[in-house]
């Protein structure tokens, strides 16, 4: 047994001053997770006011939880579902024409659980095109290649192939998002003149930090037309 009351505390985790974590966290209640704030653009700006990068095009629902603003970093035009929790006490990087779905949960913290509980971290990388649908859980150090999918409530970890479609407890690969005979539309044009920050050192390796482990899986959109699977069954935020 571990003695809580001796684990290390987790304001490493901060990178800002006690103040402006504060205030961040009053600015969050009225203007982020509001349910009563229906502006996407009045969200976003006082996101990028704390720090995020944000690109154009961002679509933002209500509802939505961030944990550090300044440690959120996402591409051109990414819709963001009611309700996505984003629990970064890492960095979480979406690439541009990224989804994630309602009641999503990327989180990107552990403790050390057979040390002292120490907090660990790892960012989470999403790179473009790929869709997180409704209510799954992404967790620290899961990188997910161009295009890729997760059905609704799979739990992602690790690294998911480009183009893949992954679901179930154990995120495995089940299908592939786009036949390889597909249209250069559909698949994914070429990135000229849209950004999306997925910087190298974001990049994950498959080595895992001692003592890591992830948080347990009961913790607490729409792509293009001509992208979406025809069995993912779940809706963009509107």
């Amino acid at each position: 047994m571990i003695r809580l009351a001796a684990a290390p505390g987790a304001r490493e985790a901060w990178d800002r001053s006690r103040f402006t974590v504060y205030l961040w966290a009053i600015c969050e209640l009225l203007f982020v997770t509001n349910p009563w704030q229906i502006s996407s653009g009045l969200r976003v700006r006082v996101l990028r006011a704390f720090g995020a990068e944000i690109g154009t095009g961002v679509i933002m629902r209500p509802r939505v939880r961030v944990r550090f603003p300044w440690k959120l970093h996402i591409g051109d035009d990414c819709w963001v579902g009611e309700g996505v929790w984003f629990h970064n006490q890492d960095h979480i990087y979406l690439s541009h024409d990224c989804v994630v779905s309602q009641e999503t949960l990327l989180t990107t913290g552990s403790h050390a659980h057979r040390r002292d509980m120490a907090l660990i971290t790892r960012p989470i990388v999403l790179e473009p095109g790929v869709w997180i649908t409704s209510r799954c859980i992404v967790l620290g150090g899961a990188h997910l290649g161009r295009s890729a999918l997760a059905r609704p409530m799979t739990l992602v970890s690790g690294t998911v192939p480009a183009n893949a479609v992954v679901a179930g407890p154990d995120g495995a690969v089940v299908g592939t998002r786009f036949p390889a005979d597909a249209p250069r539309g559909a698949a994914g044009q070429a990135d000229a003149g849209q950004t999306g920050p997925v910087p190298a050192a974001a990049t994950r390796t498959d080595a895992a930090q001692p003592d890591a482990e992830q948080p347990d899986a009961g913790q607490p959109g729409i792509p293009r037309t001509d992208a979406a699977p025809a069995d993912a069954g779940q809706a963009a935020p509107r």
